[in-house]
C-alpha cells in the first residue's frame, strides 16, 4: 500500500512539472504518449511522441 501511495504521488509531481513547463498540451501529449504505450496504439503512440519533440524544440530556442 505505501508503495502505491509512492507512486501515485511521484505521478502527481511528474505531472505538475511538465503542465508548468509545457503547459496543458504537455499534458495531452504525455497522456498520449501514455495511452499509446498502454495499449499497443501506433497512432496515440505517434502523436504523443510529436507532440512531445514539438513542445521541446520551442521550449529550447
Amino acid at each position: 500500500m505505501p508503495l502505491v501511495a509512492l507512486l501515485t504521488l511521484g505521478a502527481y509531481f511528474v505531472g505538475e512539472m511538465i503542465e508548468g513547463r509545457f503547459g496543458l498540451l504537455g499534458v495531452a501529449a504525455v497522456g498520449f504518449l501514455t495511452v499509446g504505450v498502454k495499449t499497443k496504439n501506433t497512432f496515440c503512440l505517434g502523436v504523443g511522441s510529436i507532440a512531445l519533440v514539438i513542445l521541446g524544440q520551442s521550449a529550447f530556442n
